[in-house]
């Protein structure tokens, strides 16, 4: 499961299919993305975006087996709900394990230095980016899986949710 096409998550995933001959699922807007090997533009409206955004963002171009969309239920594991948050690319999704009350949150938000919002450098859209992790707290889910910094398995919609309200006003 690809959660978005960055080099960071996709670099290694043409040598990890080639060894292991796994399907790979994508949103549908980032799929095309993963299959050139090149990641989505960045937010033109940071300097800090148009300056990395000259840097190369290449990777290796991967197979996409299936495109996926807001709301699908994969039959993977009991049940993976697909969670529609762009902006830090346009197809970046979070999955939500509905049986375990695990949420994997992609990199809607980190936790590296407590909770916080995608890095601005590396969004496709700043504001969406945002708006869109907003989603998260409406869910129902016990343990919330960054892929930059550590699980919150304690109160971790609550954490979540207070982050949220805090920063966004809700």
């Amino acid at each position: 499961m690809l959660t978005h096409a960055h080099p960071d998550h996709a670099g290694g995933l043409k040598r990890m299919q080639g060894e292991t001959g796994a399907r790979v699922m994508c949103h549908g807007v980032d799929a095309p993305f993963a299959r050139a090997g090149k990641a989505p533009p960045r937010d033109r409206r940071r300097l800090s975006a148009r300056v990395l955004g000259m840097m190369s963002s290449k990777f290796e171009p991967c197979e996409i087996d299936e495109d996926i969309a807001d709301g699908q239920l994969l039959d993977i594991a009991g049940g993976l709900r697909v969670v529609h948050t762009p902006g830090h690319t346009l197809g970046h999704v979070s999955l939500l394990h509905e049986p375990s009350g695990v949420l994997i949150v992609g990199d809607s938000l980190f936790n590296t230095r407590g909770i916080g919002f995608s890095l601005a450098p590396f969004c496709s859209d700043i504001p969406l980016s945002r708006e869109t992790a907003g989603r998260l707290g409406e869910l129902e889910f016990e343990v919330a899986a960054f892929m930059h910094g550590p699980e919150i398995r304690e109160r971790a919609r609550e954490r979540v949710r207070e982050f949220i309200a805090r920063r966004l006003g809700r």
